[in-house]
């Protein structure tokens, strides 16, 4: 990782107290030197106050904007504070920070200008739901079709970006919702270069993740919209440029 670039960990939280501290413990072990900022996304626990006392900085919602909405918080904070590089990483420990140096490798070396951490390229230490895994193979497979790249993860939240596309997504072009396989087929459309990386992921540490009970069967209807959307709005030219591109058309 280049000393000379500024690079954050970006942490979406909602009642995660009983996680964020050994989240924290990890992330500072495996990649020292690196600033991270926790979005506590209108917590009814203690997980702002927990990672406040573990020497985190923390942005705190004054309500619940889900998923995406965390995250876009996130990659505000991180344009609005200089930042050159981010990695979206989980507070439930199912992200391992140790998979974190080689995201930052593949966009700092510019293979590519989003490094997407993949399960089954590297290792899965947890058994989902069969709606989940059903799901990530029909979006894999879609978002391969779509891009005309094969990807093995497409719904996965570690990911580390560039500046370029953290201003992209710090707009109006982020989903609020469940932000996964529709975002790289949004990349793809506006230009930007994503690259698979092996990382591992754990079963979290405790708590209950926002894809138990019937949120999966949720999940896949809605992803499934969501890429329809995508899709549909790249048929129309709307909001699907890249930045420079965009910049160079109205020179």
């Amino acid at each position: 990782m280049s000393k000379e670039s500024r690079t954050i960990i970006v942490m979406p939280a909602h009642n995660e107290a009983g996680n964020i501290e050994r989240v924290i413990t990890e992330l500072r072990q495996a990649v020292q030197g690196l600033d991270f900022v926790v979005i506590d996304d209108y917590s009814s626990d203690d997980t702002a106050a927990v990672a406040e006392r573990m020497g985190a900085e923390v942005v705190r919602l004054p309500c619940n904007l889900g998923y995406g909405g965390a995250v876009q918080t996130g990659f505000r904070y991180a344009i609005q504070r200089g930042y050159d590089y981010a990695v979206m990483m989980d507070s439930d420990g199912q992200h391992d920070p140790r998979s974190v140096p080689a995201l930052l490798e593949v966009v700092e070396s510019r293979e590519a200008d989003v490094a997407l951490g993949s399960r089954f390229l590297g290792r899965m230490e947890y058994q989902s739901s069969w709606v989940r895994r059903v799901g990530m193979s029909i979006f894999s497979h879609l978002v391969s079709v779509a891009t005309g790249r094969h990807f093995t993860d497409a719904t996965s939240g570690l990911q580390a970006l560039n500046r370029e596309v953290l201003e992209f997504f710090s707009r109006d072009n982020y989903p609020v919702d469940f932000p996964d396989a529709d975002t790289i087929i949004l990349l793809h459309y506006a230009g930007f270069r994503v690259k698979e990386v092996p990382v591992t992921m754990r079963e979290r540490i405790s708590g209950e993740s926002m894809h138990a009970s019937l949120k999966p069967i949720y999940y896949v209807f809605k992803m499934a919209l969501a890429i329809f959307i995508v899709m549909l709005r790249q048929r129309t030219h709307v909001n699907a440029v890249r930045p420079d591109t965009a910049r160079h058309e109205r020179g």
